[in-house]
């Protein structure tokens, strides 16, 4: 089990430790509900270091990272991220990623913590334009702290003007006296905020300096089970649950990331995929009736006969009502549709809405 730089500071407040994508991470310090609340109204601080970040440098950079991503890395700008994921050749997802462009021949690809090595593997085998490939994930910390007073609570720590930031863009610059930080607004929760990634020997340094300076905004540390609702409620996908080796980024309506004007790995195969048309699809659903969907529950019909299977479901905080993501068969993927779904046999019911849930 790995540890984050933070690990002990987590412990000494005394939160719920997990083990994570084969790290021991915080899931909770005094109740999810409380958390997520927190993250809604007002700040809150997740450790996310057990993330992976690679660095791709050189002439073929780019390339590289066209061939194995399906979203179209030739849009981006220095300090420009992009949302994308790696289409494996089976029709499936390796991973979901970000990449961001450093400079014209330098770029930062974040994954998944438990894909780390199947990533790097995947990329590295089709690496054959010699670029320079390294793994920094196991010296580089991250924070997200999230909420919609995440600009405040940080402006003082650093000169980069956070509340001017665009969503998807990131600066390098001094954070809380730390030369060469990285701080970019991507987001997980849709509740506004930053990431800050830094070298492991800054960590406990920074994390005390951040709950300094945000103490007058009633900031808190966050674990990852509210995280876990809060992009829930924003209809995001979950590699693990709601994507993976075996979903197609066009079933899991990622077609905004899966641009044909270039090719990719897979890319012919995903494009008559297209052109044929899906036969299921990622939807979101509330429950009409009283029940929590769970990752894994069959999807039903009216008769009861199964059309998909629940991959992501909670009971919202902020909506009071049960949400879920899961397949199901084309037919059934259009919004106002109804659909069941089955807990402990019984036919609980729900109806397909379009994400986000929570606006």
């Amino acid at each position: 089990m790995k540890n984050t730089a933070l690990t002990q500071v987590h412990t000494n407040l005394g939160a719920k430790m997990v083990p994570f994508a084969g790290y021991n991470m915080p899931v909770q310090y005094v109740g999810i509900n409380a958390e997520h609340d927190t993250v809604r109204k007002g700040v809150g601080v997740f450790d996310v270091s057990h993330m992976g970040e690679f660095i791709l440098k050189g002439e073929k950079a780019l390339d590289l990272i066209q061939r194995v991503t399906s979203n179209d890395a030739a849009k981006l700008y220095d300090g420009k991220v992009q949302y994308s994921c790696l289409p494996n050749e089976d029709g499936g997802i390796v991973d979901d990623l970000l990449v961001y462009r450093i400079d014209e021949k330098t770029y930062m690809l974040v994954v998944n913590a438990s894909n780390i090595e199947k990533d790097w593997n995947w990329i590295a085998k089709y690496n054959t334009e010699g670029v320079d490939m390294k793994d920094i994930s196991d010296r580089t910390s991250l924070l997200a702290v999230q909420g919609p007073k995440a600009a405040d609570a940080l402006q003082s720590l650093t000169d980069i003007d956070l509340a001017s930031m665009e969503y998807y863009t990131f600066k390098k610059g001094k954070f809380a006296g730390i030369d060469n930080v990285v701080v970019s607004a991507t987001g997980y929760t849709g509740a506004g905020g930053f990431e800050i990634y830094f070298d492991n020997e800054h960590a406990e340094f920074i994390w005390a300096e951040v709950f300094k300076a945000g103490e007058p905004f009633g900031i808190k540390p966050i674990g990852l089970a509210a995280r876990d609702t809060l992009r829930l409620e924003m209809g995001f996908c979950l590699y693990g649950n709601d994507i993976d080796d075996t979903t197609s980024p066009l079933e899991a309506g990622l077609g905004w990331v899966t641009k044909f004007s270039k090719e990719f790995t897979n890319s012919e195969a995903l494009q008559q995929q297209k052109q044929a048309g899906i036969e299921r699809r990622l939807v979101g659903f509330e429950m009409i009736d009283r029940g929590i969907p769970r990752h894994d529950y069959e999807i039903v019909d009216a008769d009861g006969n199964v059309i998909g299977k629940v991959t992501s479901g909670t009971q919202s905080p902020s909506l009071q009502k049960a949400i879920g993501l899961g397949y199901v068969k084309n037919e059934f993927a259009k919004e106002g549709s109804d659909i069941y779904i089955s807990i402990r046999d019984n036919k609980v019911k729900a109806k397909v809405v379009k994400p986000p849930f929570y606006k």
